[in-house]
């Protein structure tokens, strides 16, 4: 694999079919978006994994998702780490890329040497879906399964969805020859496609967490173990590459399968947040409200949790009172 066609890959999602089995997914390799999401916070390593992870599985799930949509994943928990949230937006347009953001929610005291995982308690893990004005948000919760947050993400997909779904996750720091240390991340999604979209079932779910194998029998159940097989060889680093592409990678794995790719979806790291959106949300507030929150200095400060990026405004310009004067 040359340099050209592992930059060329880098920050992609390739959604794939396997005609023989019935089964769709998508191939993800992210490097730049990683690195914008993680360098804004000074996230201790246990928190930057769980977030690597949330961010490859927002990247391969959210490219189902139409033209202007939004797709949001959640982890709610009573752990050390309280919550990670992470953002897809689906591009305007054909043939630009979509936009990943990410950030969590933690007790550093309550953290421990344990695994990442292990620092996420009992809690939910939600997907939601935004279709744009004139519509209700989907939204479906699972309670957090397994041993990791893919293992979740697959318990969701089973529960609330009765989509059997597997993920295959690969991510940490890497370090390429007389190149510095930086976040990379590659997995591969598989999932049985009903006759029906994604994302059709109700409800949030509830009782007993469901396996991608409860919702399979007959033939369809025959071809999900057989492929799951055929993808359980993958090996850690053909999954973030450099060395096998993604078309490559289906090729080896599923060749028997008939694999048949489609166009690949760029991804980057991008932040929606903005003055008039900071405008907006205090737009509720009450003169009396505003002044409760302006700093000494006579401002009124918010700082983005996504990007880290920090606005200043006049008390006076904000809220449903703005500009009204002390007789308004």
């Amino acid at each position: 694999m040359t340099i050209g066609s592992k930059l060329a890959w880098d920050d992609t999602v390739l959604p794939f079919q396997l005609d023989v089995s019935d089964m769709r997914g998508r191939v993800a390799r992210l490097d730049g978006v990683l690195e914008g999401i993680l360098k804004q916070h000074d996230y201790p390593p246990q928190v930057e994994a769980l977030v690597a992870e949330m961010a490859l599985l927002t990247a391969l799930i959210g490219q189902t998702v139409k033209l202007r949509w939004k797709l949001s994943l959640q982890v709610q928990s009573k752990g050390a780490v309280r919550m990670i949230a992470t953002d897809y937006h689906a591009p305007t347009k054909d043939g630009e890329p979509a936009r990943i953001r990410a950030y969590a929610s933690y007790d550093a005291d309550r953290l421990t040497g344990a695994d990442p995982f292990a620092q996420v308690g009992e809690g939910y893990f939600a997907i939601l879906i935004d279709q744009g004005k004139g519509t209700a948000p989907y939204q479906g919760i699972t309670p957090l399964a397994g041993e990791s947050l893919r293992r979740s993400a697959e318990a969701y997909f089973a529960q609330s969805e009765q989509l059997p779904t597997r993920f295959k996750l690969n991510f940490g720091k890497s370090t390429e020859k007389g190149g510095v240390e930086h976040w990379r991340a590659g997995g591969v999604m598989l999932q049985h496609m009903p006759k029906a979209s994604p994302f059709v079932a109700e409800g949030e779910g509830g009782g007993e967490i469901l396996r991608p194998a409860d919702l399979m029998d007959g033939e369809a159940g025959e071809n999900w173990n057989r492929v799951n097989i055929l993808l359980d060889s993958v090996e850690e680093m053909e999954l973030v590459g450099p060395v096998v592409t993604p078309t490559d990678l289906l090729v080896r794995l599923f060749h028997e399968e008939q694999p048949r790719v489609f166009d690949a979806q760029a991804v980057r790291f991008g932040c929606t947040c903005s003055e008039d959106r900071v405008r907006q949300s205090l737009s509720i507030y009450s003169a009396k409200d505003i002044s409760r929150m302006t700093t000494d200095e006579g401002l009124v400060t918010a700082d983005c949790q996504f990007c880290g990026a920090h606005y200043e405004l006049d008390p006076n310009s904000v809220g449903f009172e703005a500009g009204q004067g002390d007789d308004g």
